[in-house]
């Protein structure tokens, strides 16, 4: 059975040197896996060529055994919802309007709003759990209830895979943890999160797998427990060694059996 997104040798520079160099890796449908990475390391750049708004120089994207440049963009957002670090709103409009946009890969000037398509954010609302935000205006909300009308906004395109930039950022410990919930939530609904995450310590217990992705390293998969170790976070993000909890090293646990 083919991933459900692969990358294959995968290099994007934006005029200069490539910030994504020979990046390989699969997404299994279904699994939830963390891109973490200093800074300036092209976190947002690999997300947005996952969703097909970039184009890489050099290798493939493949989503769904078919290479990602040749299909068009309206068929790639009815499976792949990137949901970006910012959503700019001009104008003062309401949750439900901001949630419904998500409809747009599924009209044309032929075919407008059906039922089928306010179900579609009526579930959206319901999943990201802010269906009691709908009439409220989307620029007076919230730093966390944004977030959610965002991934609403995202999950409205029915997607097989939702890609985040960042969700956590400027979020409280309450909301982070909300959100970390509903993204649990979500990846029992069978949708694949692929989510950059700044905060190194919400990774283990939430994400099955993790993408370390650095300037000076060549990018990295495996469990949270295998990435996140003193000498290969020390070398990615250029760190004094020692100085942080997650850069200490913890001994190895043994199961004691029974018998």
């Amino acid at each position: 059975m083919n991933p459900l997104l692969s990358f294959r040798d995968v290099s994007f520079g934006y005029g200069g040197d490539d910030i994504v160099r020979s990046a390989s890796f699969d997404l299994e449908g279904g699994s939830c896996t963390a891109l973490i990475g200093p800074n300036g390391a092209g976190k947002t750049t690999l997300l947005r060529l996952a969703a097909g708004t970039l184009q890489c120089r050099s290798g493939s994207v493949v989503l769904n055994g078919e290479q990602l440049h040749s299909l068009p963009l309206s068929r790639v957002a009815r499976t792949v919802a990137l949901v970006p670090q910012q959503l700019i709103v001009p104008f003062q409009f309401t949750v439900r309007e901001v949630v419904e946009q998500g409809r747009t890969p599924y009209l044309s000037f032929l075919r407008g709003p059906m039922r089928e398509d306010r179900v579609a954010v009526d579930r959206a609302l319901e999943l990201a759990d802010v269906t009691g935000l709908q009439r409220r205006v989307f620029n007076e909300l919230s730093g966390g209830e944004r977030q959610r009308v965002k991934i609403a906004l995202g999950l409205a395109q029915q997607p097989k895979l939702l890609l985040l930039d960042e969700p956590t950022q400027n979020l409280d410990i309450g909301r982070q943890v909300e959100l970390i919930d509903l993204l649990h939530f979500l990846g029992a609904e069978g949708i694949t999160i692929f989510s950059s995450i700044h905060d190194l310590q919400l990774l283990e217990g939430n994400f099955s797998s993790t993408i370390l992705l650095s300037p000076d390293t060549t990018l990295m998969k495996g469990t949270p427990g295998e990435i996140l170790k003193p000498a290969i976070l020390e070398k990615a993000f250029n760190c004094p060694p020692r100085r942080h909890p997650l850069l200490i090293e913890r001994p190895e646990r043994h199961v004691k059996r029974a018998g």
